[in-house]
């Protein structure tokens, strides 16, 4: 009698020797599996789980983030392999496609348009957001400060902060790109963390649990404090171009387009700032030295201008 998460451990130590980069996948794995699936079915006998157990570990990134939901498929088909070679489960792998897709639906593979809030509104939203006491207000203030990912900060632990240098650095196993990414910490956003620090727990911002914050919880804040802006005779936080509400990922477009419309900082310090990789020559030259310097005044312009309206 075994449950998911004693299988899934069992798995990936049996596939990572065959792993082009061992450190890294298993990184990867590791961060799917901790964020996504152990808090859903890491308890459950393995024999027990059906597809409409897996249907529910995908649901909610299954078209949000449908490249990440991807890779935790595979994850889980090869769990469920494990467990069938192990007999230690019986029927067909409930991790295939094909016994997904009338639960979950197709997902069209256009790039995804994040809605985003307007730049000039940034003021305004920060100041709702600090009236908001919770976990997730502080880790969505967090993204907003470092225009990074949300799951990069949700998943954040606090061995990658360099208060002395004022460095927030990502191991690459966590990033998009599988490389590093160094982020220059404005004022704010190292008082924010420090703030933060009593916490007790490995991650900055937690759940109830003390462990990471759901991939939901900064789109439910999101939407609750656009529902409350409605109720107030406010204008709530649509994305005015596709009449959405804006969600964490899109306040990386609210940093670019300030950014682009704003400021006098050439493109590639923006780019970098994002974790964007361009295969460019010109960018590539850029990247060698990650402008780390040039990022720091970028970034402290933008916490500048986040600052909450009076």
């Amino acid at each position: 009698m075994r449950t998911f998460q004693d299988c899934e451990q069992q798995t990936i130590e049996a596939k990572a020797p065959g792993y082009k980069d061992e450190l890294k996948s298993k990184a990867g794995w590791r961060t799917r599996m901790d964020l996504y699936v152990l808090p859903v079915i890491g308890n459950r006998l393995i024999s027990d789980i059906t597809v409409e157990d897996v249907a529910a570990v995908l649901e909610p990134i299954w078209r949000t983030k449908y490249p990440t939901a991807k890779k935790l498929l595979h994850d889980l088909a090869a769990v469920f392999r494990y467990a069938k070679a192990k007999k230690l489960y019986t029927g067909d792998n409930p991790a295939k496609s094909e016994a997904l897709e009338p639960l979950l639906g197709k997902v069209s593979h256009n790039k995804t348009h994040f809605p985003s809030l307007p730049y000039e509104r940034m003021g305004e939203f920060m100041t709702a957001l600090r009236a908001q006491e919770t976990e997730a207000a502080r880790a969505l203030e967090f993204v907003i400060l470092t225009a990074a990912r949300s799951d990069e900060v949700r998943s954040a632990t606090w061995t990658e902060i360099d208060f002395e240098r004022g460095l927030w650095t990502i191991p690459a196993g966590r990033m998009k790109r599988g490389r590093d990414h160094t982020v220059p910490l404005s004022k704010p956003a190292i008082k924010l963390l420090k703030r933060q620090h009593s916490n007790g727990h490995a991650h900055p911002f937690t759940n109830r649990r003390g462990g990471p914050l759901s991939d939901m919880a900064l789109s439910v804040l999101v939407k609750r404090m656009h529902d409350s802006s409605i109720m107030r005779g406010g204008a709530g936080y649509l994305d005015p171009a596709y009449n959405k509400i804006a969600v964490p990922h899109g306040f990386r477009s609210s940093f670019k387009d300030w950014a682009r419309n704003l400021t006098q900082y050439a493109d590639e310090v923006s780019e970098l700032a994002l974790a964007h990789v361009n295969s460019d020559s010109t960018r590539a030259a850029y990247a060698r030295d990650a402008l780390l310097e040039p990022r720091k005044l970028l970034m402290r312009d933008w916490a500048i201008y986040c600052r909450p309206s009076s």
